[in-house]
């Protein structure tokens, strides 16, 4: 059957209908790419069943049915644990499942747009909205959406590394092969869809979408991306591979103990020492990890930091160095011209009431035709500067439609990162040629006498140490058509003048400077602005302090890597900078063992975001290629959201280290507690019924909404956390230890408590108190370890969702302990008020000691 032919537009100006796209939507699909095969729920479940904690619950539950089937034991036991197994199970598939759900989420925040023409406007539209057909215009920092058909460009360059694997980016023409081409990569008239715009502009009418692509072709491959664990979750894996084994050894030590002194039959015992090594695992560390860094994600998504690799959500909380664009970052990226120089004439302040001089205007004429900017009321495009000289010509009732009339413009070189000029070719009325050259001022071809260079350079520094962007202009005029390219023409020029722009600090970039600082953040400037610009926002902001060094390019091409490793803490301003300047840059922090965060938007700043740490894109102004390259996209292009951004990683690595504390101490006291009893030669206090719902209510419902918790108030006041850190620093393993030796010796008394002193050796009875006092107690004493600080009404009350399941879980162990068939389930008996009262104000022990402690540490460190 053949391809049905879409429906193609009249000219590449109008573009499709509405009709039109709806009706290639449908026959040709939408323009996305299969996701690789997605895990079926069996093997899902397969893998959760044979994870190291399922496989010892699913030993106990075949253990007790055995025993239930052969000795009459009582189905009690296998509904227990097999209920806890489906619990497991259920709630490792439930959060596996919001992780995809909140990635795929991410996905669609983040993903490229196109500009399209559609009905004769340019809109901007997600990339999986192409529909074939489309007229889509590409420049540079693009990503190509689609398969299509060049047919209108501009000196452009397209990097097809992705499906070619060269490296240097390919040259492309609206003329087709003459030969049928052996490779993608000799269609030179063609684009193709996820290849990226280095240079140019250009138009294309797209002609595969979605797996006709030659990259959707290719699909297969490229979506056999594995999952990486982050280094908190080795760290993690790690310590609960060695609390499994502790736990495994101790478990059949409490067996062999147990059938030495005959306290059981010999089944029982190997059912005790299963259940041990069932709770003393804290199987519900990784859950918490995941939803930890779930929650943190979906947080920095609310504000305005879209995280796209889940290990800099950890490796944020540890950056010691911002390295930050200056424009649209920390400034409002709203350039103003403020004051111009016509060269020869007075420096003029611009004023909009004003109207301009003679040779202002003649000035302005020269930048407005070498422009590229468009200001209408529902559609704004260009960037920053020359947004800024079409405003100011519309301020005075000017335009560069206005002045093209008179001098149409008949070739450009497009504006590049590294010349820092653009140039455009026009056709003057009288049969002449107009050749501009606008850009910065060191980079302008102009050859001029040193009285010329000297009053240049100090109207240059006037303007500059105003904190004002400076460009400049230049001209050449030609008797008739030059028949040299266009880059050819750039000698001999003409100086014309200069404008002054100012691109405000963003109100609050200052305080997130500050706030930077005071958590041991240093953040450093790098702007493509002249070094005397620079330094003088950099000091605004409060980024350049006095006796810092502010460096251009030009100075750091004299350094060598060991002059700048040993110069890169002074420095606080680099301009002027190249691509290659800024990888330098991050690496010699790095040589210094800090954390680097960079920023960028454009495609130069690709290998400098792969280089640092964390790469930090720009959602607005950012290229495609910036954003493939980061770690982390801000929606907002603020400062202050890397700052916050900060302290949610930091936050997230305290909640986890809380819930570290918060599990394992109990998971170990349990242990000391099984094992001391067993040497006493008391037998075992608990049965495994008990200490599964312990395991699971006291300990891992509660341990899932540490998650939840705020930051603490001193995060940000503190050092960044070392990469290298050890999990149990800080105090962490000392507070566990803590935790730990008060719960053995407080359940070993209770324990002894209710069986020998309150009863003439009644077992039960200690262990029903026992069970209400480790349960109950544990999980009260989740509030000394949520915060840092002593405890208040207000921190009690702050996290909602971790009071609600306590209240939740805490009823469910009164009720189990109340109703007697709940009792006899899970091997409790009925209670005195006495004793009830005592185990009531045995649970409240840990946390009064805890708090102790901790206003203990805190007077020392006081």
């Amino acid at each position: 059957m053949a391809t049905p032919e879409p429906k193609q537009t009249e000219n590449l100006e109008k573009g499709l209908t509405s009709a039109q796209v709806s009706e290639n939507r449908e026959k040709f699909g939408r323009n996305i790419l299969q996701d690789a095969k997605k895990e079926s729920i069996l093997k899902k479940l397969f893998l959760q069943l044979t994870e190291i904690t399922s496989l010892i619950l699913l030993f106990a539950v075949a253990l007790s049915a055995y025993m239930a089937i052969s000795y009459d034991g009582g189905w009690t036991k296998p509904i227990v644990i097999g209920s806890i197994v489906v619990l497991n199970v259920l709630i490792g598939l439930y959060q596996e499942h919001s992780a995809e759900k909140s990635l795929a989420a991410l996905r669609d925040m983040s993903e490229p747009t196109a500009n399209v023409i559609r009905g004769g406007t340019t809109q901007k539209i997600a990339i999986s909205d192409v529909v074939v057909g489309d007229i889509i215009t590409l420049n540079a920092g693009d990503q190509v959406p689609a398969d299509g058909e060049l047919k209108k460009l501009n000196a452009l360059n397209i990097d097809e590394a992705i499906l070619t694997g060269e490296s240097e980016p390919v040259e492309k023409t609206t003329k087709a092969p003459e030969t049928v081409p052996d490779s993608i990569g000799d269609q030179v008239n063609k684009a193709f869809s996820g290849t990226l715009v280095t240079h140019g502009t250009g138009t294309m009418i797209v002609s595969a979408v979605g797996m006709k692509t030659e990259i959707g072709k290719i699909a297969d491959l490229l979506n056999s991306t594995k999952r990486h664990k982050t280094v908190l979750q080795r760290r993690l894996s790690r310590l609960s591979l060695i609390m499994t084994f502790i736990a495994i050894v101790s478990g059949i030590f409490i067996f062999f103990l147990s059938t030495l002194h005959e306290l059981g039959n010999v089944m029982d015992n190997l059912m005790i020492g299963v259940s041990l090594a069932v709770a003393a695992v804290p199987e519900t560390l990784p859950v918490i990890v995941t939803i930890s860094l779930s929650v943190g994600v979906q947080n920095m998504a609310k504000r305005n930091a879209i995280i796209r690799r889940l290990n800099s959500v950890e490796t944020l909380g540890s950056v010691d160095v911002i390295a930050s664009d200056k424009t649209g970052t920390l400034t409002q990226n709203k350039m103003t011209i403020t004051r111009l120089w016509s060269f020869n004439n007075r420096p003029e302040n611009i004023k909009v009431k004003h109207p301009l001089s003679d040779s202002a205007t003649k000035l302005m004429r020269l930048f407005a035709l070498d422009t590229n900017a468009v200001v209408e009321e529902d559609h704004i495009e260009g960037d920053a500067t020359e947004l800024a000289i079409i405003r100011l010509l519309h301020q005075h009732h000017l335009s560069r439609e206005h002045f093209e009339q008179d001098a149409p413009r008949i070739s450009e070189r497009p504006f590049s990162s590294e010349r820092k000029t653009m140039s455009t070719l026009h056709k003057l009325k009288n049969g002449h040629f107009l050749l501009i050259v606008k850009g910065a001022l060191d980079k302008l071809p102009i050859t001029l006498p040193d009285s010329d260079k000297q009053k240049i350079n100090k109207i240059h520094d006037e303007f500059a140490n105003d904190a004002l962007r400076v460009l400049g202009v230049a001209y050449r005029e030609f008797e008739e058509e030059p028949q040299k390219p266009i880059e050819d023409l750039e000698e001999k020029l003409t100086f014309a003048g200069i404008i002054g722009l100012i691109d405000p600090p963003r109100p609050e970039a200052k305080k997130a400077v500050r706030q930077a600082k005071s958590a041991g953040i240093k953040t450093i400037m790098i702007t493509g602005d002249h070094k005397t610009t620079a330094r003088a926002i950099a000091t605004q902001i409060g980024i350049y302090q006095k006796g810092d060094l502010a460096v251009s390019g030009a100075d750091l091409t004299k350094w060598d890597d060991k002059t700048l490793n040993q110069k890169i803490d002074k420095a606080s301003v680099f301009a002027r900078v190249s691509p290659e300047d800024k990888i330098r840059i991050v690496k010699a922090w790095q040589q210094q063992g800090k954390v680097v965060a960079m920023t960028g938007d454009g495609v130069n700043d690709a290998p400098a975001l792969k280089a640092a740490d964390v790469g930090i894109a720009m959602g607005i102004t950012g290229t495609e290629v910036a954003k493939g390259a980061s770690d982390l996209i801000l929606t907002d292009d603020n400062f202050a959201t890397i700052i916050a951004a900060v302290s949610s990683g930091r936050t997230i690595y305290q909640n986890v280290l809380k819930a570290i504390e918060f599990l394992v101490s109990v998971n170990f006291a349990q242990i000391f507690l099984m094992v001391g009893s067993v040497l006493f030669g008391w037998g075992v206090p608990l049965i495994a019924e008990q200490l599964l719902l312990i395991n699971v209510l006291a300990d891992g419902i509660p341990g899932f909404y540490l998650s939840r918790e705020q930051g603490e108030a001193g995060a940000m006041r503190q050092s960044p956390i070392p990469s290298n850190q050890s999990i149990f620093s800080n105090g962490v393993g000392s507070r566990m230890f803590i935790r730990s030796m008060i719960y053995t010796v407080l359940t070993l008394s209770i324990y002894a408590l209710g069986r020998f002193i309150l009863t003439d050796n009644n077992s039960p009875v200690g262990a029903t108190m026992l069970f209400l006092t480790l349960s109950m107690g544990s999980m009260i004493d989740i509030y000394p370890i949520k915060t840092r600080e002593p405890l208040t009404l207000a921190s009690i009350k702050s996290n909602h969702a971790l009071n609600i399941a306590l209240l939740i879980a805490a009823a469910i162990i009164v009720l189990v302990a109340l109703i007697p068939p709940l009792q006899s389930s899970f091997g409790l008996v009925q209670l005195s008020p006495f004793q009830w009262t005592i185990s009531l104000m045995a649970m409240f022990i840990p946390t009064i000691l805890l708090e102790i402690n901790k206003k203990i540490q805190l007077n020392l460190k006081g």
